[in-house]
């Protein structure tokens, strides 16, 4: 955001305007840019009014009716961090006694809103001009926050009890950075920090690779109905689970945990297709948790390669999505087309792990017709190409 619309907003003609705007609607937009013309408004201020508009409907997503209030930068809010789960981070510090944290990479103020929402102290910096000050006012509400145009790791640490940093991964022409020592501000340098201040909580993108999470760390995945959303790496006391990996799946309101013992998860066990076919959360395959969760239902692997589960017996678990059995085919496209012809199947749903069939090219060659439904999971068994016909529980 330029500093001249940044100023336009904040001014009360500019905040009135934003705050009376309809709710945005892309199709609408050029009316109400036109009619504002009309009314004599400036040009420029009319641009960035809804601008804002439009990032605010794209915010709620993100963090609800607080997104009403607020201001925001495209990079900004693309990098924010949903509220529900910056409030699971915001508890971590609460929890460890904490009372100080020091926000390294505010951004426009998410995981901040989040600390100062359970009653901690936040000393935050931005390297950016336009998004520390976007941050100010979406923090106007909170005096126990302050916060400085500044590099994060310039910050005066002794003032504060506990560190959280979230490093950029884009670059200025938006695409991604996946060398950790070109994060913004670099990955090692974050790290280090734990030396000064062994409170440190740090986000990164759930790609990170197990070989990349050092040995002191907790490293716990986290997804938020259905997506995974980022890997959380937890040093000192901000960890009293100690060090090792976790998932951490939010959904319907609710929060469901996935840990492995001091020794880790348990050794998989392989077996035959059982009565029932479990999904694994994202979260749970990528914290490497999958044995895990098969242990916890009592269940086991149809492959020792692929992250799904099968029990003899229907299982509750909250970081899974379940499945019957209703047939086990072996693949060939020949074969399924006659079985769902036979059953007059129309519409497919189609998932598929292990194998390297796109679902709209099998649709294609199946030239399905009828007026039913069915939902066939792709996959290997024992290493062999297997279609298995499930229904949703």
């Amino acid at each position: 955001m330029e500093p001249e619309a940044l100023s336009a907003l904040l001014s009360p003609r500019g905040w009135s305007l934003l705050q009376t705007l309809p709710p945005y609607d892309r199709q609408r937009a050029l009316a109400i840019s036109q009619r504002l013309h009309r009314e004599g408004l400036d040009p420029g201020l009319v641009a960035a009014a809804l601008t804002q508009s439009r990032l605010r409907a794209k915010a709620r997503d993100k963090l609800g009716d607080f997104a009403d209030g607020m201001l925001f930068t495209p990079a900004g809010l693309e990098q924010a961090t949903r509220l529900d789960v910056a409030a699971h981070h915001a508890r971590r510090y609460r929890d460890a006694g904490v009372t100080t944290v020091a926000d390294l990479t505010c951004g426009i103020g998410a995981d901040t809103m989040a600390f100062a929402g359970v009653g901690l102290r936040v000393l935050a910096a931005d390297t950016d001009e336009a998004t520390a000050a976007v941050a100010t006012v979406n923090l106007r509400h909170f005096p126990e926050v302050t916060i400085h145009h500044t590099d994060g790791l310039s910050l005066d640490l002794s003032q504060v009890e506990a560190v959280w940093a979230d490093p950029s991964r884009r670059r200025r022409s938006g695409s991604r950075v996946f060398d950790p020592a070109a994060f913004s501000p670099p990955l090692d340098q974050v790290l280090a920090l734990r030396d000064r201040v062994p409170a440190l909580g740090v986000k990164l993108g759930p790609g990170l690779a197990h070989s990349q999470v050092p040995a002191d760390a907790l490293a716990q995945w986290v997804s938020a109905d259905g997506d995974v959303v980022e890997v959380g790496l937890w040093f000192g006391p901000l960890a009293p689970e100690g060090p090792g990996r976790s998932a951490l799946v939010l959904t319907a309101g609710a929060a469901h945990q996935v840990a492995a013992g001091p020794d880790g998860p348990p050794r998989a066990l392989v077996g035959p297709v059982g009565a029932y076919l479990y999904e694994p959360d994202g979260a749970v395959i990528r914290a490497g948790l999958v044995s895990q969760v098969a242990a916890d239902v009592g269940g086991r692997l149809i492959d020792p390669t692929i992250a799904y589960l099968t029990t003899d017996h229907r299982a509750q678990t909250p970081v899974a999505t379940g499945y019957r059995v209703l047939d086990d085919l072996p693949f060939g496209v020949k074969t399924l087309r006659a079985y769902l012809r036979e059953r007059g199947v129309g519409r497919l749903e189609v998932k598929k792990r292990g194998t390297a069939v796109t679902p709209e090219a099998l649709r294609a060659q199946l030239a399905l017709r009828g007026d039913g439904a069915a939902t066939v999971v792709l996959t290997r068994v024992a290493g062999a190409q297997r279609v298995l016909v499930v229904e949703r529980l």
